[in-house]
């Protein structure tokens, strides 16, 4: 409810301000295209790499998570006069529809990645051992896990959707597009490879995560097993006694001394669970999840790159 009255907050002040701005953004002679979140923005930035006069921008900034994020007045204004607003289409972007059906740019292409994904977009999942909430519990609602950039699979899937997308709506620029996606893909698909050769060649193929947990697009890709506190888009912090005593469970019977968090995590969830296993010599290593935006020298290849040596480390 708090979301929806700081949207309509916001659209009644951009309302305000839409005829100046629209002008501006109109006469701007570029082809201007925002993506909500780091990754997908890295995407754009690869595709779009020497094409004249296009402009790419990130909504949620450095320091935000993309489950707390609220457009601002200024924000909706930039979206109304872009021509094309690629986002992720989950719970965390709720807020879309209302900031599009105000869009002064008529031809403003709005492009969905989990409608995009189709088939392959997979329901939020509660595991064995998972604290589900309680609206979750309740609700008959499929609600869908919106973390889809965190498979290298469906990254080729969807940059494919936006290059073709951005070769019909920006013809000028389609060689350029072509070319780019070409190698792009490339490069997503030799680190596919060394993802599935690190996973074959393992140890082990369960992980063990203390906190919430956004990577079940990654695990299903090679056929991984995993534990978790809380689902992806979870809003708690504080796990229940129960949920430390299975993870500290499964981390003695299995045998594991490795022990996962995610970017941002302060760890007390992973230290609890340690402290009420048997196994004290456990490391806690740390998975980016990349749902807020990076560092300037980050790059999607390279974070996923990080990752899996993270999650070498983990299976070995």
């Amino acid at each position: 409810m708090k979301k929806i009255l700081a949207l309509l907050l916001s659209l009644a002040l951009a309302l305000s301000v839409f005829a100046g701005c629209a002008g501006t953004a109109k006469n701007s002679g570029k082809y201007k295209i925002i993506a909500t979140i780091f990754p997908v923005y890295d995407w754009i930035k690869n595709i779009t790499k020497d094409a004249e006069n296009v402009e790419v921008s990130l909504l949620v900034q450095s320091g935000v998570d993309m489950h707390s994020f609220q457009p601002t007045a200024e924000d909706i204004v930039n979206i109304s006069g872009c021509d094309m607003f690629v986002y992720v289409g989950g719970e965390s972007d709720s807020w879309v529809d209302d900031a599009l059906k105000t869009a002064v740019n008529k031809n403003l292409t709005p492009v969905n990645l989990l409608e995009a994904l189709g088939s392959a977009a997979k329901e939020e999942e509660v595991v064995e051992g998972m604290e589900a909430e309680e609206e979750e519990e309740e609700s008959d609602k499929i609600e869908y896990d919106e973390h889809v950039w965190l498979s290298l699979k469906n990254a080729q899937s969807l940059c494919k959707t936006i290059s073709g997308t951005l070769a019909e709506k920006n013809a000028v620029n389609k060689a350029v597009y072509e070319k780019n996606t070409e190698s792009y893909l490339s490069s997503l698909g030799a680190l596919d490879g060394k993802y599935a050769e690190a996973v074959k060649n393992a140890k082990n193929n369960t992980l063990i995560f203390a906190d919430r947990f956004p990577f079940r697009y990654l695990t299903d890709d090679y056929s991984l097993k995993y534990y978790a506190a809380f689902t992806g888009c979870s809003a708690e912090s504080e796990a229940s006694f129960k949920t430390l005593v299975f993870l500290a469970d499964k981390l003695d019977s299995l045998q594991m001394n490795k022990l996962l968090t995610i970017d941002g995590s302060d760890q007390k969830i992973a230290k609890a669970v340690i402290d009420t296993a048997k196994t004290k010599d456990v490391t806690i290593l740390t998975l980016n999840s990349m749902q807020s935006a990076m560092g300037e020298s980050d790059t999607y290849l390279s974070v996923m790159e990080s990752n899996l040596g993270v999650l070498k480390e983990a299976l070995n």
